[in-house]
């Protein structure tokens, strides 16, 4: 029996780590041409962790980050609204809430997988399914051909939109940059802060080794080309209406940590499973990034898929249960962070100051509440 594995991001190599930790030895098709972990940071929630142990690379991904105790939400002048309490997560489901930088975890789980079986400049033009087996065309002219292929090619995914036509990325209302700073001066460690303004949303936490990592939103058109251009300094000028830590924090950002992207995601699917060919992460269930949950979410895929693998009596039974305790979850993650993005975003004085005054009187038990449903 033969499983690849199209993509090499978090989602394909953790799953790639699991089933070679199980013997499956899978074969990890990557269109890159060589290992190049890159991005800002990262957070891993409690229930990711508990997927990350069983997938045997917690440790070195535990050293490498920094444990949340808080998460804070501010208003635009920087006062606190409401908290969630991440050390009631460690109480009751045994793991923390961590901060890490993306490069950190990717590398992490590459080293991994045997490197024999990771293929990089391997990006598929197109693929043919047969009721005995998958074809996979490789723009390079190659070809390989596997039993069954488990497609972790992201939001783009040449899978998904193939065999879902009408399941294309869809743009949330806002662009976002994102960056690792040097400067955490005024940063309290193991607590992250996100602020939202009538003009903008901003937020940050602390990183293991002084740095901080840092995200800013604001409400645009798709692919505008004035946000497109902006430097470190440009989309400070952004948030100067901020205090003035925003401005040190991006500006101390480093080129090759400073990023910027528009925000989508998919609509949730019915199903992740197409006969032989079974969607996971970004690939299935992309989803915006305001409840840290998108990579963790396909961690979490792998996990499910790797165990799924080691106790059923076939591949088909396995893909199946995978897509019973999948869909679902996924699909609430992206339907929720969906909601919470879209009035984080609000831009209405009238919204802004029904929010800024409703929210506070949000217990703080709801707000811990409504997260319990990722440890099912």
């Amino acid at each position: 029996m033969e499983i690849a594995i199209v993509g090499g991001g978090i989602g394909g190599l953790a799953v790639a780590a699991g089933l070679h930790k199980i013997g499956i030895k899978t074969h990890v098709y990557e269109q890159a041409h060589a290992f190049k972990p890159l991005g800002a940071g990262i957070g891993i929630g409690s229930n990711v962790m508990v997927a990350l142990e069983a997938l045997g690379v917690s440790e070195e991904i535990k050293s490498r980050g920094m444990t949340l105790k808080e998460q804070r939400f501010l208003n635009g002048d920087f006062k606190v609204m409401n908290r969630i309490d991440f050390s009631l997560l460690k109480k009751r489901f045994g793991e923390e809430n961590i901060t890490i930088q993306r490069a950190d975890l990717h590398h992490a789980l590459f080293e991994a997988v045997d490197p024999a079986y990771v293929h990089f400049g391997k990006k598929v033009a197109n693929f043919q399914q047969t009721q005995d087996n998958v074809t996979l065309a490789f723009i390079d002219g190659t070809e390989a051909v596997a039993d069954y292929v488990i497609a972790a090619d992201g939001i783009h995914s040449v899978f998904r939109e193939a065999l879902v036509n009408s399941s294309l990325p869809r743009y949330t209302g806002y662009t976002c940059w994102r960056g690792v700073s040097s400067s955490q001066q005024d940063v309290p460690a193991h607590i992250s802060s996100e602020a939202w303004s009538r003009r903008g949303r901003f937020g940050w936490a602390p990183l293991y080794n002084g740095d901080v990592y840092w995200f800013a939103c604001v409400n645009a058109e798709a692919d505008d080309t004035y946000y497109q251009g902006l430097d470190q300094s440009g989309t400070a000028q952004l948030f100067a209406h901020f205090p003035p830590i925003v401005k040190r924090l991006i500006t101390d950002t480093d080129d090759t940590y400073f990023l910027h992207h528009d925000i989508y995601d998919i609509e949730p699917l019915s199903t992740f499973v197409y006969d032989r060919i079974c969607l996971l992460g970004d690939a299935a269930h992309a989803t915006s990034p305001n409840m840290g949950q998108g990579a963790g979410q396909s961690i979490e895929d792998a996990y499910v898929l790797m165990d799924a693998l080691q106790h059923e009596q076939s591949v088909r039974e396995a893909f199946d249960r995978y897509d019973a305790q999948r869909v679902w979850k996924t699909g609430k993650v992206v339907k929720l962070s969906r909601q919470i993005g879209s009035a984080a975003q609000w831009d209405n004085p009238f919204l802004v100051a029904f929010r800024n005054g409703v929210f506070p009187l949000i217990p703080k038990s709801l707000l811990f509440w409504r997260l319990t449903f990722l440890f099912k």
